[in-house]
C-alpha cells in the first residue's frame, strides 16, 4: 500500500543555493515512489506482490503501471485518477550516493479507505503488507488496521515523517524509521531511547536503518546491531525502500529477526551501487551473492558494528 511516482534525477557536485543556477551533470528519468519501489523490491526477491495506490491519468501514470507489470506486480487496485498528475520526484544525486529529494504527491494525495475497501481481498491471506507515509497519514493508519485485522505482519516505513496518532503504532509488527524520523516520532535523537518509546506506544519491534552505520533492532529490552555491506555507492536512492522490502520478505519467509535484517541490509547495500530507484532494486541471487561473500563462506565485508 504506498505511492507510486516517477523520479527525475539530475546528478550535481553541491546542492543549488537559494537564487543559483547550477549547471548539473547525467539527467536520467526512472520509476519511483516509495510504494512502487518497495513493490518491485519485493517481487525481485521472489515474492507475490500485489499493490493498492494510484496513479494520474498522464503519460507518467502509463509508464509507470506498465513498468510494475512488467515486474509481476498485481497492479488491479492501482487506480487511475483522470484530472491528476502522477506523483513526481524531484532528486539531486552529489558524489559518494548522498541525495536531496522533493516530493510532488500528484495521485498519491488522492488515495483513501475507500481504495482500501476495494482492494480488501488482497489483504486476506497476505503474509505482510508494508505501508508508507507518502499517502495521507489517515489512509496509511487504515491500511495498517486492516493489515493488523487480517492477520498479515504489518511493516510500516515511515518515511516521510508525518505526525501520527500514538494508537497507530499498535497496529505496526515492525517499524523501519531512519534515525531522523525515530527522533521525529519520539522527541530524542537517542536510537535505543527512542526505539523504545515506539514499542511502548505499541509497536511489536523496531529496525532502525543507519546508513552506512548498518542498522539497530531493539525488540523488547533486547538490542542488536546489524552491519552495513561495504559497496561502492554512487546513489542512495531506493536503498531504504529494497531494506523494508528485504525485511518484509525475510520475514514473510519465517526467518528470525536479525537474520531477516542482516538480508535487508545487503539488498539496501546493493541499491545503492546503481543511479535510480527501482533500476538499483536488487534481485535475490545478488542478496544471497553478498551475504556469501567473495569466498562463498561466511557474509560479505561488513563496514560498522556487528
Amino acid at each position: 500500500m504506498g505511492s507510486v511516482n516517477m523520479d527525475l534525477v539530475v546528478e550535481a557536485e553541491r546542492p543549488a543555493r537559494p537564487g543559483e543556477t547550477l549547471l548539473g551533470g547525467r539527467f536520467s528519468m526512472a520509476g519511483g515512489g516509495k510504494g512502487a519501489n518497495q513493490a518491485v523490491a519485493a517481487a525481485r526477491l521472489g515474492a507475490s506482490v500485489a499493490m493498492v495506490g494510484a496513479v494520474g491519468g498522464d503519460r507518467f501514470g502509463e509508464i509507470m503501471l506498465s513498468a510494475l507489470e512488467e515486474e509481476g506486480v498485481d497492479c488491479r487496485h492501482v487506480a487511475t485518477r483522470n484530472g491528476e498528475a502522477t506523483g513526481v520526484a524531484m532528486i539531486t544525486v552529489f558524489p559518494g550516493g548522498e541525495n536531496s529529494i522533493i516530493v510532488a504527491p500528484g495521485a498519491n494525495a488522492t488515495v483513501t479507505g475507500g481504495d482500501l475497501l476495494e482492494g480488501g481481498s488482497l489483504f486476506e491471506g497476505a503474509d505482510a503488507l508494508l505501508v508508507q507515509l507518502e499517502l495521507p497519514p489517515e489512509t496509511a493508519v487504515e491500511a495498517l488496521k486492516l493489515g493488523k485485522t487480517s492477520r498479515a505482519l504489518t511493516v510500516f516505513d515511515p518515511a516521510p515523517y508525518t505526525a501520527l496518532p500514538d494508537e497507530a503504532w499498535g497496529f505496526v509488527d515492525i517499524a523501519v524509521p531512519n534515525r531522523l524520523e525515530l527522533a521525529g516520532f519520539t522527541g530524542t535523537g537517542d536510537l535505543e531511547e527512542g526505539a523504545g518509546r515506539l514499542l511502548e506506544k505499541g509497536a511489536g519491534a523496531v529496525v532502525v536503518t543507519l546508513g552506512p552505520e548498518g542498522a539497530m533492532i531493539r525488540r523488547g529490552r533486547e538490542v542488536k546491531r546489524v552491519g552495513a555491506f561495504a559497496v561502492e555507492a554512487v546513489d542512495a536512492t531506493g536503498a531504504g525502500d529494497a531494506f523494508s522490502a528485504a525485511l518484509a520478505v525475510s520475514l514473510a519467509e519465517g526467518k528470525p529477526l536479525y537474520e531477516a535484517a542482516l538480508f535487508a541490509s545487503a539488498a539496501g547495500a546493493l541499491a545503492c551501487t546503481v543511479v535510480g530507484a527501482q533500476p538499483g532494486l536488487p534481485v535475490r541471487e545478488q542478496v544471497e551473492g553478498l551475504l556469501r561473500g567473495p569466498s562463498g563462506g561466511p557474509p560479505g565485508k561488513f563496514q560498522g558494528e556487528v
